[in-house]
């Protein structure tokens, strides 16, 4: 017997939050029975593209959803499906962009069509109130309404449609991420970082939402009081010249390293004593699962959803606060905390990808009989 075969939207498999989570499933996932496949909306090839293929999944490749495309791109997704009737169930990981894809797939008869709700965007401009305009045409397109926390919901899919959602948890693998003193000694032994050094470490894309601006202040502040400190910087992205620059102006670049995209962030937040996430909106992010997994103690904003807080290990401060406020908490708290084996505690909230794996099994199975 086939696997079923679902189709996976996204711009980019890139190493993202919401492209890690769904990798995440997917390697656990029982394969002989549901088989992931992707459509993707950049020529160039994604970091996890490799491992897809080596997974058995297929990757297919769309023009960017620009409006300049849109009439072509329409054109696109109706030969798409024409030719590809294998797909009953799409799970699309855009947000409002999924709108072209569902119209036309509830037009051929493709009857589960899940929107998946990642994050939950602050602010009003221009992309906003197209944003916004899209979202409410695609609702009456989707079957199925995923949210990775209840604020990323309430903003795709609106308020009124709560009793509709369905939370998927963006879990991990806890054995991958739980907190081991001697791996810690190791990573700092390769980073050239001494065993007594207080590691700050951040896991984001530079990109405005994550507010590596207000980060690297903060930085600039713990170093006023506690020199000898690290700050560790996982991620790509168009500001990280920027953010360079920041940290050269303050003169505190010989204290920050810039690791890049790394597939070892399991093993870097073994280092961590700080996880430092002053982000200016989120949905839930897999990075706070993991930071709290490794054991670290977490600084995030009041931007990012209180749902993040797992564990007791999470401290949740006002962007209104001053950048020495956060820096002179962060060295009062950081003093006496210890870092432990967190598996426990992970798998209770129910974050812990062997749990969640089986109920999404059961889910696209039984979608797919309907």
């Amino acid at each position: 017997m086939e696997p079923i075969r679902v189709l996976n939207l996204f711009t980019i498999m890139n190493r993202g939050g919401a492209e890690t989570m769904v990798m995440n499933y997917y390697r656990h996932m029982d394969r002989t029975k549901i088989q992931f496949d992707f459509l993707v909306h950049r020529e160039e090839k994604g970091d996890y593209e490799t491992e897809i293929q080596q997974l058995g999944g297929k990757i297919y490749r769309m023009i960017p959803i620009y409006p300049q495309n849109f009439s072509r791109y329409k054109k696109m997704i109706r030969s798409f499906f024409k030719e590809h009737k294998e797909y009953q169930i799409i799970h699309s990981h855009m947000s409002e962009l999924g709108y072209f894809v569902f119209k036309e797939a509830k037009r051929q008869g493709i009857p589960v069509r899940i929107c998946h709700a990642h994050n939950a965007p602050h602010g009003w401009d221009m992309k906003m109130i197209m944003r916004e305009y899209f979202k409410r045409k695609m609702r009456p397109y989707m079957t199925h309404m995923f949210m990775c926390g209840i604020e990323s919901g309430r903003w795709l899919f609106g308020k009124e449609n709560e009793k509709l959602f369905i939370q998927m948890n963006n879990a991990i693998d806890t054995e991958k991420f739980y907190y081991r003193s001697f791996v810690d000694e190791q990573v700092r032994k390769e980073l050239g970082i001494g065993r007594q050094q207080l590691v700050i470490g951040h896991v984001g894309r530079f990109h405005k939402q994550k507010n590596h601006k207000f980060l690297i202040k903060i930085f600039y502040e713990i170093q006023k009081v506690k020199s000898d400190t690290v700050l560790l910087l996982i991620g790509e992205g168009k500001l990280k010249k920027e953010i360079y620059e920041q940290a050269r102006k303050l003169g505190v670049l010989n204290k920050v390293k810039f690791l890049g995209l790394r597939r070892d962030v399991e093993r870097l937040m073994q280092c961590f004593n700080v996880f430092l996430f002053p982000s200016l909106f989120e949905g839930l992010p897999v990075t706070m699962v993991e930071a709290q997994a490794a054991g670290n103690l977490c600084f995030i904003s009041d931007r990012v959803p209180k749902q993040s807080c797992i564990t007791d290990n999470v401290r949740i401060m006002s962007l209104k606060q001053s950048e020495k406020k956060w820096a002179d908490t962060i060295i009062k708290e950081v003093i006496n905390f210890e870092k432990k084996d967190m598996r426990q505690e992970i798998k209770d909230k129910k974050f812990d990808i062997q749990q969640s794996v089986s109920w999404m099994e059961e889910f696209y199975i039984h979608a797919a009989k309907k």
